[in-house]
């Protein structure tokens, strides 16, 4: 086997990993961003645990044939770039979004297609994708919503004790 095929193989495996470990993959068309974009856009993914790759479409439809994943080969043409959500499976696709807003529909970035975790989704479902609320945002809200529920219920138990009292109170 020649050393060329064996790295190729070795690339595979990693894109392989790389969509394994992934809550959600966001690919996007790249051409004709700036240098100064790119590098702002890279941070802020790296900022979100987001990894921005360029990867070759041969390679990466390799990888999605041992994953079973199909409906991706008309997208992998052209030079794409791959978002992958390790940590968050919302903040690529937010990123991505916030991009494009900042941009008011001059940014050279088009999106492609994506994946949350096997699922392919398309350009409105990523921007849907976007939409939702951060983590962090989500356990807060869920969060009031408990302390309200629990409050409410000692509301209740304070003010059936306080009758109580009160009809103790005019019984002696």
């Amino acid at each position: 086997m020649s050393k060329n095929l064996e790295i190729k193989k070795q690339v595979v495996s990693d894109i392989v990993k790389k969509f394994q470990d992934a809550q959600s993959v966001v690919i996007v068309k790249y051409s004709g961003l700036t240098v100064e974009d790119a590098t702002a856009l890279r941070a802020q993914f790296r900022a979100n645990g987001v990894e921005y790759v360029v990867l070759k479409n041969t390679l990466v439809r390799r990888a999605l044939n041992e994953l079973n994943i199909e409906g991706l080969d008309d997208v992998l043409n052209g030079p794409s770039a791959f978002a992958f959500g390790m940590s968050d499976a919302v903040a690529p696709a937010k990123i991505i979004s916030d991009f494009i807003t900042k941009k008011k529909n001059e940014s050279p970035i088009e999106i492609k297609a994506g994946l949350l975790g096997t699922e392919l989704m398309d350009e409105a479902q990523i921007k849907e994708l976007a939409n939702v609320p951060s983590r962090e945002v989500l356990l807060a809200r869920l969060l009031g919503s408990l302390q309200s529920s629990i409050a409410g219920f000692v509301r209740v138990l304070d003010a059936i004790a306080k009758k109580d009292g009160e009809a103790a109170t005019e019984e002696a």
